[in-house]
């Protein structure tokens, strides 16, 4: 049991930050292209997808507080991440730290189910992604062939010259879907390409990625100012429709989950896929300039500035359109046709296509930097840590996550993932708040570029929140994870602990238990 909980040494994941030269990760981040790559996976799904979802199936109006409660539990966590990211510039994240503080058991686990969050939340945001790119290039005249749009068995329906599902027809509608032309999906090749495309960029390196995630994200926020700027100019020119649609603010309670004060809280749980980006930016600490200073800037300035517009973006639109209307895959686009501008719609789907796609950057990014740090300890096979010799890039990481997560929105009809992408998150920062809090603990003379406040006050609240969290989630999310976790304990007892390098340092030392941190 004691091999188990075995810590790998702080100094040692020091002196690997301080070795790597030109055989490991290429530094080249700054402060901008951290926190510019954290607003582009968190600005994205959750603005063009999510919102709507919670408001109509969880919150209603309220759903502004759930993204409140749910930026409440992100400051906990972000500002125990950027202690930690600060500290121990290693690409890898909360796997990372859960290594340093809590034993490899305990970081095995969190760095597998990270593996299933950014793969399954890269493949729901491809399947959104391909959703709006077939809508944009309709209202471009453009029509892609239906059937190699959706998944395998899925029946797309022509109505009004747009190949859609059946739920998506109008209801208002008396309309015979036998008579209708119809396709059965074979392959979702949009989806697949974004992915591939995606895949090939990081291979090529993480400074170009970096940059055209930047370029992409000013892109992005000015479509979203661009609505808020309606929006919000429509409700100030008719007030009675706002009040309407925000009446009541907090929906009497349908049930579990659904509406109420509970309907709050679950509504938070099933946005909290939106913050996953601030994870990712840890994730990069091995790639920043000068980690000690810039990690916290982008962890903590790209959390600050989405909680902020998803806020304003939320309230907007439940102002704008009745919350119950907003269970639809493009929300922002519903609501921002209520305000007549015609090219309104075109220009969200833009901002939607630009902005899905940096976080299929961002998430595939985070996968295979978590993949590289398993594989560089022992616990994955070593072809997952192979740096290209010339882009310096973990690039069979790449291509191979990248293969599996193509497929995956190609061919399986993906719902409810992001509730299975939100546990992982929230687990994620249970064990980041925890691990500063122990740390704190073994050594509290280390010296700390940045420090958490209030410990051990933060830390705690921070795992309060996130398991309460949990808790809200779906009980189908449970058991996957589960099965998940499953798989992940028979390669580690198969593989893992007979390769794992701070497991054979301890062998080779003597030692059966977790060695101290040392005092610095």
């Amino acid at each position: 049991m004691a091999k188990l909980l075995a810590v790998k040494p702080l100094s040692r994941l020091l002196k690997e930050a301080e070795n790597e030269g030109e055989s490991g990760l290429k530094r080249t981040l700054g402060p901008l292209n951290l926190i510019t790559l954290g607003i582009g996976a968190i600005i994205g799904a959750g603005i063009f997808v999510l919102t709507g979802q919670a408001a109509a199936i969880h919150a209603g109006p309220a759903v502004v507080l759930s993204f409140v409660l749910a930026g409440i539990t992100c400051a906990f966590a972000g500002l125990c991440y950027a202690e930690f990211a600060s500290l121990i510039p290693i690409a890898g994240s909360a796997y990372t730290y859960g290594y340093a503080t809590l034993g490899e058991f305990v970081a095995w686990i969190i760095g597998w189910d990270l593996v299933l969050e950014y793969a399954f939340g890269a493949a729901t945001v491809a399947s959104g992604w391909s959703g709006y790119f077939v809508g944009l290039f309709a209202d471009l005249g453009i029509t892609i062939p239906p059937q190699f749009t959706t998944t395998p068995g899925t029946v797309l329906y022509l109505f009004h010259g747009r190949w859609q599902q059946l739920a998506a027809l109008p209801m208002s509608v008396d309309v015979d879907p036998a008579q209708l032309p119809h396709v059965t999906g074979v392959f979702n090749l949009v989806a697949f390409l974004a992915i591939t495309v995606v895949t090939a960029v990081l291979i090529i390196g993480i400074q170009e990625s970096a940059n055209l995630n930047t370029a992409i994200v000013i892109v992005k926020l000015g479509v979203v100012g661009v609505f808020l700027v309606l929006g919000i100019g429509y409700i100030l020119k008719h007030p009675a429709e706002a009040h309407a649609n925000w009446t009541p603010f907090i929906p009497p309670s349908e049930g579990p989950g659904r509406f109420g004060l509970n309907g709050i809280t679950a509504g938070a749980a099933s946005i909290f896929f939106a913050y996953i980006g601030f994870d990712a930016v840890s994730t990069a600490a091995q790639e920043a300039k000068n980690p000690k200073r810039d990690m916290p800037i982008g962890i903590l300035g790209s959390l600050v500035v989405c909680t902020v517009l998803y806020i304003l973006v939320s309230g907007t639109l439940t102002g704008l359109v009745n919350y119950r209307a907003l269970n639809v895959g493009d929300p922002v686009a519903v609501g921002i046709d209520v305000t007549g501008v015609r090219w309104g719609s075109i220009l969200v789907k833009v901002g939607a296509v630009f902005g899905l796609g940096t976080v299929m950057l961002v998430m595939l990014l985070g996968q295979s930097r978590v993949f590289y740090s398993m594989s560089r300890d022992g616990l994955l096979w070593k072809w997952a840590g192979k740096i290209h010799p010339k882009f310096r890039t973990p690039w069979i990481s790449n291509m191979v996550v990248g293969a599996i997560v193509a497929f995956m929105p190609a061919l399986l009809p993906i719902d409810r993932l992001s509730a299975l992408v939100n546990m992982g998150t929230l687990l994620a920062f249970t064990i980041v708040c925890a691990g500063v809090w122990i740390l704190r603990r073994r050594n509290p003379d280390l010296h700390r570029p940045f420090k958490t406040p209030w410990v051990p006050l933060v830390p705690i609240l921070g795992m309060i929140s996130a398991l309460y969290l949990i808790f809200s989630l779906p009980t189908l999310t449970k058991v996957v994870v589960l099965a998940w976790l499953a798989v992940g304990l028979l390669i580690y007892f198969t593989y893992s602990v007979k390769h794992s390098k701070v497991q054979k340092a301890l062998r080779e030392e003597g030692v059966g238990g977790p060695p101290p941190i040392a005092r610095t």
